[in-house]
């Protein structure tokens, strides 16, 4: 099925796809996992966090969360 788009513009790309029209499918070509504590990831320009005494699990049991080795 035809896919109409209206103006596009992309700023910027890195590591991702970017696909238009149709496929059959799309598959990852990379895979990353990041651990962060409580408020790691704030941003914005006043960020106040109380968060006391914060841990992080970063004990990971599964030998493959997300295989990618056959989606060359």
């Amino acid at each position: 099925m035809p896919a109409i788009l209206g103006p596009v513009q992309i700023v910027n790309v890195s590591g991702g796809v970017v696909q238009f029209g149709d496929t059959v499918y799309i598959s990852p070509k990379s895979a990353s996992k990041t651990n962060s504590g409580s408020g790691g990831f704030n941003t914005g320009g006043i960020i106040f966090t109380a968060n006391g005494i914060s841990g992080t699990n970063v004990l990971d049991a599964n030998l493959l969360d997300q295989p990618i080795s056959g989606n060359n």
